[in-house]
């Protein structure tokens, strides 16, 4: 089984326009597999990048409607709200890793959705912050991502299932 992904920024820039056909290649290979296996996760806070970005800069040449329709698409991912439990969050990351803030909720971000890895160009490959690994999609090709991060392993429940009991079969 593999992880959740919280995907930047800067992977949906260049998935999108990039001079770069080769990083244009391996952004669009990591969001195919994410949409395709449901893995991918980001936040309220890189739509709002990605829009702001891909409009404003001319090289793009990506109209307001064009970005608006991929900002549409990217809500089926349920992006993740900034709100007080990722701001606190943030604030620690920020006090434990010294990051600048925009980076810090990035983190608090994924944290909150449970995702393993960050695809990101904008922090440094391979660091770990507190179970968050970074990785560059430019760096990390899709097939190598199961050696990348190991999966926490799973508790048993001390819990009984939920549902009706079990018949006794030898009271029948």
């Amino acid at each position: 089984m593999s992880a959740r992904v919280f995907v930047d920024t800067n992977v949906f820039v260049y998935a999108r326009e990039s001079g770069d056909a080769a990083k244009r290649a391996s952004a669009r290979e990591w969001l195919e597999v994410l949409w395709t296996e449901l893995r991918g996760r980001t936040s309220i806070q890189v739509l709002n990048e990605y829009y702001s970005v891909i409009t404003q800069h001319a090289r793009f040449g990506v109209s307001r409607a064009e970005a608006w329709s991929d900002v549409s698409e990217l809500l089926e991912w349920k992006p993740q709200d900034i709100d007080r439990e990722i701001i606190t969050r943030a604030f620690e990351i920020e006090g434990r890793y010294h990051l600048n803030w925009c980076d810090c909720l990035i983190v608090a971000s994924a944290q909150a959705q449970d995702c393993i890895l960050l695809l990101t160009e904008d922090l440094q490959d391979g660091a770990n912050y507190d179970g968050i690994i970074v990785r560059s999609p430019f760096t990390l090709r899709v097939a190598e991502e199961a050696g990348a991060y190991t999966l926490p392993m799973r508790v048993a429940s001390r819990h009984r299932g939920r549902g009706r009991p079990r018949k006794n079969r030898a009271a029948a």
